[in-house]
């Protein structure tokens, strides 16, 4: 009886061993929807410069079979064929590149491809994080479908242990009302569900348009001259006059206390680990405005 025992418990093994190399890997996006796939991803399209960025940083860049225009971070990423951009995708090339995982993000001009591209039957995870602590869950997930899980792991810990830190250092301070400009012509900023209001929060920052409904809302001129911010903050793009439009206006408490701030923006406008960077110059910058307060 124990040899036959034995080969069965020996068979069963195998077996159990078999069954869970082949166990479907589930998870769920940023819009709830189930992701599943039968095996780790090994031919990954990232849709998007953030998208890239995490997909590194969990240990998958070398699944990654293409990408779109300004995905320029790592160095790595300069070399990663391109499908199109945050407009236009080219979809016989996306359809030749067979990939086993496409990693999206949501926006105005890309829903219609997007839905197209549901049609191909491919498995598709939206990345959007709207907080902070979204980026680090992102690398877990991401890590998950690609099989990288012993890179993402430890990446999301750091990740989540710098933000804890911030978040210690800058939680109590005085709050400072800020208008954020992403854009000058027209003017376009953020509301409060942004990811960087998230950030403006942990660093003690007030958005004064964080109720308005659209994420990326346009305004005037004349509105955020009527909330009177106590600092402004844009960003170093091509293209683009950044703060220095409100300079005549010296009436402005930004202007008046010399608190209009120009940041990286690849460091803050994109949901990946370099946002870490991005919230230690917000907060580094709103405490300055701090300093610059009259008696």
């Amino acid at each position: 009886m124990n040899k036959p025992t034995t080969k069965l418990l020996a068979t069963l093994a195998v077996l159990a061993t078999a069954a869970t190399a082949s166990a479907a890997i589930t998870v769920r996006d940023d819009d709830g929807n189930v992701v599943t796939l039968q095996k780790p991803a090994q031919r990954v399209l990232a849709l998007a410069p953030h998208v890239t960025e995490l997909l590194y940083a969990a240990g998958g860049g070398d699944k990654i079979v293409a990408t779109v225009t300004y995905s320029d971070f790592p160095e790595a990423a300069k070399k990663l064929p391109r499908v199109g951009d945050n407009r236009q995708v080219d979809m016989e090339r996306v359809i030749a590149l067979k990939p086993d995982l496409i990693v999206v993000w949501l926006h105005g001009s890309s829903e219609r491809q997007i839905e197209t591209m549901r049609t191909l039957g491919i498995p598709m995870f939206h990345s959007e994080p709207q907080k902070l602590d979204g980026i680090a869950d992102s690398l877990l997930r991401l890590g998950q479908l690609m099989g990288t899980e012993s890179v993402a792991q430890p990446a999301a810990a750091e990740i989540r242990q710098q933000f804890a830190a911030l978040a210690k250092q800058y939680g109590n301070r005085p709050p400072v009302r800020l208008f954020y400009q992403v854009w000058d012509k027209p003017l376009y900023t953020l509301n409060g569900k942004s990811i960087v209001s998230d950030a403006m929060r942990l660093c003690g920052g007030v958005n004064i348009f964080s109720d308005l409904k659209v994420t990326a809302p346009v305004v005037s001129n004349e509105a955020v001259l009527q909330a009177d911010p106590e600092a402004i903050f844009g960003t170093s793009e091509k293209n683009y006059g950044g703060v220095n439009l409100w300079r005549s206006y010296t009436t402005m408490t930004a202007v008046r206390n010399d608190n209009l701030f120009t940041l990286n923006g690849e460091l803050l406008n994109r949901a990946g680990p370099r946002m870490v960077a991005g919230t230690v110059a917000l907060c580094e910058k709103l405490e300055l405005a701090r300093q610059h307060r009259k008696n």
